[in-house]
């Protein structure tokens, strides 16, 4: 309701309430806010469905022609091939810590299967990542070469074969 108020010059004027205290700004406020939930969080599946549906089209030529060399391959292995590839790229992790990263129950629960497609598929240059891990530790850590060089091909830790660690203590700066 609006409010009749005197002013000093005698005039009669009439006080409103601010927007926010509003029903209708609130109606507008909650319908936007439905609206883009409902966007954010249904869209990124239509849009990744259509948008691959047009990838599909495109390389389904393409890929009929070369049918023979390469096998199809699940939608989880997919998956699976992808996280392992952001593991050993972004994070650095040893080939055995990413398949247990990727069969974990507290990690990403891929079937041992398509964790071992992964592994065997994912492109990765491990001495590298043995290497980055090794200069984080002593960077970081300040842990000794006999330390880091534990750490790497620990089971409990990064779990890097004794030749990758090998490697990543000779090539430490020293």
């Amino acid at each position: 309701m609006s409010k009749k108020i005197t002013g000093e010059d005698g005039k009669v004027y009439v006080e409103q309430k601010p927007f926010y205290k509003r029903a209708w700004f609130w109606i507008v406020v909650v319908v936007l806010v439905v609206v883009i939930g409902g966007a954010l969080g249904s869209g990124s599946d239509d849009d990744s469905s259509s948008s691959s549906d047009k990838v599909e089209k495109t390389s389904s030529k393409a890929q009929s022609q070369k049918s023979s060399t390469k096998p199809k391959v699940s939608g989880e292995f997919t998956a699976a091939l992808g996280s392992a590839e952001t593991y050993a790229n972004d994070m650095h992790m040893s080939k055995a810590a990413i398949y247990d990263q990727l069969i974990s129950k507290s990690g990403d629960k891929f079937p041992e299967d398509a964790a071992k497609y992964a592994v065997d598929h994912v492109k990765a240059d491990w001495n590298k990542n043995a290497l980055e891990s090794a200069k984080t530790y002593q960077k970081d850590m300040n842990m000794s070469t006999a330390e880091i060089k534990d750490q790497l091909t620990s089971n409990s830790g990064d779990k890097f074969t004794p030749e990758e660690a090998q490697y990543a203590v000779d090539n430490l700066s020293k």
